[in-house]
This record gives C-alpha cells, sequence and structure tokens, in this order.
C-alpha cells in the first residue's frame, strides 16, 4: 500500500481524499494556487506545495507542476479527483514515465473513454445503443445547420472534451444552431483546450441514469447500481439520488451489464461512470442509450456509497495498488436510499446568476466530513470551504454537497428539508432555497422526473417553494414571540425605557401580505385567536431559530430588519413586518417609497469578464437583441435588450472585468 498519496485537485474532492486515506494510515500532499493559500484541504493534508497563480490554467492544469511536487515530497501516487486533469491521458502517461502511480484508469481507457465522438464509435462497434447522431468533424456553422437539419430537431451540440454542464447547446430550429454553434466551439476550447463539437439527437422526456463501475487490474469488474441524476439545470446536474425511482431490477441488471461489458471492451479498471439517456416516454424502461463514460470518481459518488456502504475513493486507493476487489457482484445491494443536493454559489431568485465573494457566515447541518459514508444520524456533508473563505470566480461555484440518507426515498427527501433549514450561509447568493422546494414538489415526490424538470416546473423562474397556512401561522407566533423578546431586551437596558414599562403582548404580524394577529400569553401563544402548541427559545441576536410545533421541528433562519425580520425555511424567504397592535392602524399614513427606474441601464447581473459587446453607442436595438457576453465561472452568459431603443452610452469595454450591478451601458 502507498505510503504518501498526493491530490492533484482542490475543494471538497481534495478535502474527500484525504478523509478516507487518513484512516488508511497513508499520508497526503496537497497542491494549491495563490487563490486557495488558506483553504481548508491545505490545512487538512499533512504537507501543501504551492504550484502558482490563480487560475487553473497556471496552476491545476499544469501536470509538470503537479510531478513537481510529488518529486519534492516523495508522492508514490496522485489521486486526481474530477475535473483538472482526471481524463488526460498526457497526465497519467507523464506520471507512468515517472514511476508514479496514477488513481484511476489505464491510459488506453482513459484516451478510449475520454473523448465523447471516440466513446461513441467504440460503444457503437460494441454493440452499446448510441443515441442518433454525427460524430465525424464537422466543418464550420453551415455544416452545423445541415447535420441537424438530417438528423432531425431538437438535437444537442456538445463540445467533444466538454463536461460538468459546459460547452452544451440545446437547438430547438436552424437559428438556434447557427447562434450557438460558434459559442459552443469557445467553451470547449476556454475549458478544455479542444474546439471541436458533435452533434446528436435530443432523446424526448429524457431521465439521466448512470451506472457506477468498479473495477480491479485481474479483470473484475463490478456495477455498483445506478444514480438518477436527471434534475439538472443548463445541464449541470443538482440533485442525484440512489438507486432511481424509474429503474426495476430488470432494468438494473440489463444497464449494469451492458456498462460492465463496455468496461471491459477497453481494459477498465478504477472507479468509473457510464452516463445513459434513458426515455420516460418508454415504461418498459428498454430505451436506454450510451451517453458517455466518465473515466474518473463522479461528484454524486456519495449517494452509492450510502447504498452500498463502499467507500470509492478507498477502492480506487487499493486497485491503483494492485489489490484485487474484495468483493463480487452478488455482494453489491440496496439499502435504502440516498438523496445528494449540490449547494451552489448562485442565486436563484435573480435567474440562478453566479453569486461569489466572502463567506461571512456559514454554518451547517453536522461538521463535515464526520461520520461515515452516511454521514451523522443519516445527514451528510461533502465540503470544501469555511467560514471567512471565499468562493472564487476562479474555479466551479459549488460551496458544499448535501448527502441524506433513509429507509425510504420519502425519509431521505425529509431529512433534505430539515437539514437544509439548517444550513446558515451569508454573504454571497446560494440556492438553498431552491433545492429545499425540490425535495418538496409533489412531482419529485412522485418520482415523475425528466432533464426537463427545472425549466417545466419552473417555467418565470425561481419565487420560492409554496408555504402552507400552518407554516405561515408558525412563523406569525415565531415573530411575535421575537418580538416581545426583544422589547423585553429594551425594558432592560439601563437608562433606556425603564424596568416598569413592559412589552407589548399583542401584535400585528404581516407574512405574504397578509396580516395576522399574535396574543402572547403565559402558557400559549395566539394567532388570530386561535392557540399554537409551539415551544421555542430566542436569545436577541440569535440568528437559527428551532421551534417544535405538534412535535415536528421548525428550523427558521432570521434576519433583523427595520420593521421585523426577513424569515427563511421550508425553501422560502418571508419578509415579516411586526408591530405593536395599538401602532399597526397608523401605518395607513405612511407614504409609499417608490423604487427608481433602472430599465434604460444594461447592468452586469453577476461578477464576470466582459468577453464581447455586441453594440455601439448610437445603435438602434431590438428587444431580445443580444447586447454583451459575460463569462462567469466558465460559462457565458447573452445580455439581451428588454425593450427597442437607442444606446445613448457605453460604460464597458471587451476585456473588462465587471462587478455584479456593474452598469454596462444607457439606452435613450
Amino acid at each position: 500500500m502507498f505510503k504518501k498519496i498526493l491530490i492533484a485537485n482542490r475543494g471538497e474532492i481534495a478535502c474527500r481524499v484525504i478523509k478516507t486515506a487518513r484512516r488508511m494510515g497513508i499520508a497526503t500532499v496537497a497542491v494549491y494556487s495563490d487563490a486557495d493559500a488558506r483553504a481548508p484541504f491545505v490545512q487538512m493534508a499533512d504537507e501543501a506545495v504551492h504550484i502558482g497563480p490563480s487560475p487553473a490554467s497556471e496552476s491545476y492544469l499544469i501536470a509538470d507542476k503537479i510531478i513537481a511536487a510529488c518529486k519534492a515530497t516523495g508522492a508514490e501516487a496522485v489521486h486526481p479527483g474530477y475535473g483538472f486533469l482526471s481524463e488526460r491521458t498526457s497526465f497519467a502517461e507523464a506520471l507512468a514515465k515517472e514511476n508514479i502511480a496514477f488513481i484511476g484508469p489505464p491510459v488506453n481507457a482513459i484516451a478510449a473513454m475520454g473523448d465523447k465522438i471516440e466513446s461513441k464509435k467504440l460503444a457503437k462497434e460494441a454493440g452499446v445503443n448510441v443515441v442518433p447522431g454525427f460524430v465525424g468533424e464537422i466543418r464550420d456553422t453551415e455544416h452545423a445547420v445541415e447535420i441537424s437539419n438530417e438528423i432531425g430537431y431538437p438535437v444537442m451540440m456538445k463540445a467533444s472534451a466538454g463536461g460538468g454542464g459546459k460547452g452544451m447547446r440545446l437547438a430547438y430550429d436552424e437559428k438556434d444552431v447557427r447562434e450557438g454553434f460558434e459559442a459552443t466551439k469557445r467553451e470547449g476550447l476556454n475549458s478544455f483546450g479542444d474546439d471541436r463539437v458533435f452533434i446528436e439527437k435530443f432523446i424526448l422526456n429524457p431521465r439521466h441514469i448512470e451506472i457506477q463501475i468498479l473495477g480491479d487490474q485481474h479483470g473484475n469488474i463490478l456495477y455498483l447500481n445506478e444514480r438518477e441524476c436527471s434534475i439538472q439545470r443548463r445541464h449541470q446536474k443538482v440533485v442525484e439520488e440512489a438507486p432511481s425511482p424509474f429503474v426495476t431490477e430488470k432494468m438494473r441488471r440489463a444497464m449494469g451489464e451492458q456498462c460492465v461489458a463496455l468496461s471491459k471492451a477497453v481494459g477498465y479498471y478504477s472507479a468509473g461512470t457510464v452516463e445513459l439517456i434513458v426515455s420516460g416516454a418508454d415504461p418498459t424502461g428498454e430505451s436506454f442509450y450510451f451517453l458517455e463514460m466518465n473515466t474518473r470518481l463522479q461528484v454524486e459518488h456519495p449517494v452509492t456509497e450510502a447504498i452500498t456502504g463502499i467507500d470509492l475513493v478507498e477502492q480506487m486507493i487499493r486497485v491503483a495498488a494492485g489489490e484485487k476487489l474484495a468483493m463480487t457482484q452478488d455482494d453489491i445491494g440496496i439499502d435504502g436510499w440516498a438523496i445528494e443536493n449540490r449547494v451552489y454559489a448562485e442565486d436563484p431568485y435573480r435567474g440562478f446568476l453566479p453569486s461569489t465573494g466572502r463567506l461571512v457566515r456559514y454554518r451547517t447541518p453536522v461538521p463535515a466530513w464526520e461520520g461515515d459514508e452516511r454521514g451523522v444520524d443519516g445527514v451528510r456533508v461533502d465540503a470544501g470551504v469555511e467560514e471567512g473563505g471565499e468562493v472564487s470566480i476562479f474555479y466551479d461555484p459549488m460551496i458544499a454537497k448535501l448527502v441524506t440518507w433513509g429507509e425510504t426515498r420519502d425519509e431521505a427527501a425529509d431529512l433534505q428539508v430539515a437539514a437544509l433549514d439548517r444550513f446558515e450561509i451569508e454573504g454571497l447568493g446560494h440556492n438553498i432555497d431552491f433545492v429545499s422546494a425540490i425535495m418538496q414538489h409533489p412531482r419529485f415526490r412522485s418520482g415523475e422526473l425528466t432533464t426537463g424538470f427545472i425549466a417545466e416546473e419552473y417555467p418565470e423562474g425561481f419565487h420560492g417553494a409554496d408555504a402552507g397556512d400552518d407554516v405561515i401561522r408558525a412563523l406569525a407566533a415565531i415573530a411575535g414571540f421575537m418580538a416581545s423578546a426583544e422589547a423585553d431586551r429594551a425594558r432592560r437596558t439601563d437608562g433606556q425605557l425603564g424596568d416598569r414599562l413592559d412589552p407589548p403582548a399583542k401584535w400585528q404580524v404581516t407574512v405574504g401580505g397578509t396580516a395576522h394577529k399574535v396574543k402572547l400569553g403565559h402558557k400559549h401563544i395566539k394567532v388570530d385567536g386561535e392557540a399554537i402548541d409551539i415551544a421555542l427559545e430566542y436569545t436577541p441576536g440569535d440568528r437559527l431559530v428551532v421551534a417544535e410545533i405538534d412535535e415536528t421541528e421548525l428550523a427558521v433562519k432570521v434576519a433583523k430588519t427595520r420593521t421585523g425580520w426577513r424569515m427563511t425555511t421550508r425553501g422560502r424567504i418571508h419578509d415579516v413586518r411586526v408591530l405593536p397592535w395599538h401602532v399597526a392602524p397608523l401605518t395607513q399614513h405612511m407614504i409609499e417609497k417608490i423604487p427608481p427606474d433602472l430599465s434604460k441601464f444594461l447592468i452586469c447581473p453577476m461578477p464576470g469578464l466582459l468577453v464581447t459587446l455586441h453594440v455601439g453607442e448610437g445603435d438602434k436595438v431590438e428587444a431580445g437583441q443580444p447586447l454583451a457576453t459575460v463569462e462567469a465561472m466558465k460559462m457565458e452568459n447573452i445580455l439581451r435588450a428588454e425593450k427597442s431603443g437607442t444606446v445613448k452610452s457605453v460604460n464597458a469595454a471587451q476585456g473588462d472585468s465587471l462587478a455584479v450591478d456593474a452598469v454596462i451601458l444607457e439606452m435613450e
């Protein structure tokens, strides 16, 4: 077994590998860029080596720097994590030349399956179902249009070396192809150094299901069941679960055996994932097609670990050291249900725009990295950040992964909702409310999932989960209790209101535009005349209040405002106004403040780089016309005109780094 390994990655996956290595008694080496100098994974590792500036192209993607770090520290093997160099054949070959073990598959398997175009050709030759499409070289946009017309719309354009949802465009007609083909090439070149693109038919009502593969260097290959990864946004997975609510035992066996056969065809070993697209319109489940093979560990691997009890990172290390797998296919079972939600630095209330910045406050429902494959009491947090740290513009926007395990699917989902309510993140936007809303959504609970779930269920964007009457009444009661506690503190403050002035016992609490009368008694709280069985504690300044209502816990994040609180729970933000009952009638005399009209400005919605400015001063534009393209977190975002008009002035130039809410241009 190795005595020391180097992790050629960063963030939560680096922490993940370190955790397992520690348990195995293996020393670890971290490599880090300028931006990650104080990151948790650097502190967790036994040794750390600085490898360059913040951009990945100058640090984490430089193989020579990784190898130099191995030599300097005596690391015998390298775990690449996912992304960066994990699927680069040149990196695995360079390690082999230096007699450094690669904790991953053989070079020929990476080469065969890492290229989307070549992998589809190989899969087809091996008799695996493949999606109809064109896998040759596409000359230019006109050729792309010609191919798309032949295949039939809708089609998907994908960067050959792409992954993680980057370098992908869905085209419903010729116009979409003309507009998106060059952008797909650029994203592929910028993110992966390869601008080749392939085009394939887009399957209607598709489900994204993947099979976890694990093999050793002695010819043994197993499938560790499936993961359902259909809930995606912009082709980036948001929610993953294992097993899938759609897959039957017969389907599981058919998919698994086919994926094992494909893996054997390329001499695969280590952990890997075969991604399949399944037609949800086929009730037999027999219409599944090869999508791609990821020759590395997947982001969503924890859900497989939770239902099988197998540490995939440990198995990868043991396989790389030459050990045989200690289990057979018959040993692989399914115990319970696991769900993973990716907590991203993005603002769902503003169209999921990237949100970078410092984590002013960061609290997780359970301590990160504690517990086994199922975490602590069925809740597991894999994270690579800490309070005071920064989510940088240079890397992926993931803050953490929340994994829950339960005996049933509903139990795992309920645990997600409860744990998400206890997640505290301040300083930047995040998607906690959004994933909580998904966990509660009736369609999610029914298991009727497709990759179009988010677009279909939130066509007008996300505005918060629906809140039931019970939750609203509970929030009113909690707000009334907190208001009394705040008033009581003011009464007791020396030199303020005086000890003899009792806090109000009756409050008007307005939640969602509806006013409620809240009365506090010695033994109960009444909302609109009806007593609520509620128990809670609150000390002024608390940011999280946990109330017990009818023996059920409700965790509420609270932030003081001028007239009350901003209260967040169950996937929704509630602006709650609290006034003493005798003061409330006077609010009708207050003058309403009208917000300024900003419609004539093109405002940058996220921090990013101004890649292209499509118009100039004096140009006439039509509604929907592209005005600027901003790149943020490796993704291009086209900003369009909301209405017709003429450009009055331009405030930014191509190549500028823009802050959030920066004015790019002004219309007449």
